[in-house]
C-alpha cells in the first residue's frame, strides 16, 4: 500500500494521526483504574500523584506516559520536510516506547513480557542512533532539538 500526500500541509496530520492509531491499543490494554496513587520513578515527566486512570497498584502510570509522549508529538514544530518530520516524530514515539519498555522492567513480572520490554529497548535504540544520525546530516542535529 503506499500512501501519497498531495500537499506537505496534510503529512503532519496523517503522522499525528498514524501515532495516534497505533498507540491506542496500548492506551486500552491498561489494567483498570486502581484505587492507589502511585508515580514513576526515575522517568523525566512521568510522575503523578493521581489516583485511578492507568496506573496500576505499583504506580506504573502507562496513560500518563502515552499522554506524555503525544502532547510532545502534538507540540512538535514542523519543517515541511517530510523525512526530517518524520524522523523528529518517529524518535519521540521511540523515545516513550522506551520509557514504557523501562517500566515493565522495573515492575512487570511475565517473563515474555520482560524479554519483550528489553528487545525494544535495544530496538529502539538502535533506530534512535539512525535517526540522530539522519536529523544531523540534514542540519536538524538532536542537540537542537528538546528531548
Amino acid at each position: 500500500m503506499t500512501l501519497r500526500f498531495n500537499s506537505l500541509k496534510t503529512f503532519p496530520i496523517a503522522v499525528i494521526a498514524l501515532s495516534a492509531a497505533l498507540l491506542q491499543p496500548m492506551v486500552h490494554a491498561q489494567s483498570p483504574a486502581s484505587s492507589g496513587q502511585g508515580s514513576m520513578q526515575g522517568g523525566k515527566g512521568h510522575a503523578s500523584s493521581m489516583s485511578g486512570a492507568g496506573m496500576d497498584m505499583k504506580g506504573m502510570d502507562m496513560k500518563g506516559m502515552m499522554k506524555d509522549n503525544n502532547d510532545k508529538m502534538s507540540s512538535m514544530q514542523m519543517t515541511g520536510n517530510a523525512d526530517v518530520d518524520f524522523a523528529m516524530m518517529m524518535r519521540i514515539h521511540h523515545l516513550g516506547a522506551i520509557d514504557m519498555a523501562q517500566a515493565e522492567l522495573k515492575d512487570g513480572k511475565a517473563p515474555e513480557m520482560r524479554k519483550m520490554a528489553q528487545n525494544i529497548i535495544a530496538a529502539q535504540k538502535k533506530e534512535i542512533a539512525q535517526l540522530d544520525k539522519f536529523l544531523a546530516k540534514n542540519g536538524h542535529p538532536v542537540d537542537k532539538m528538546s528531548k
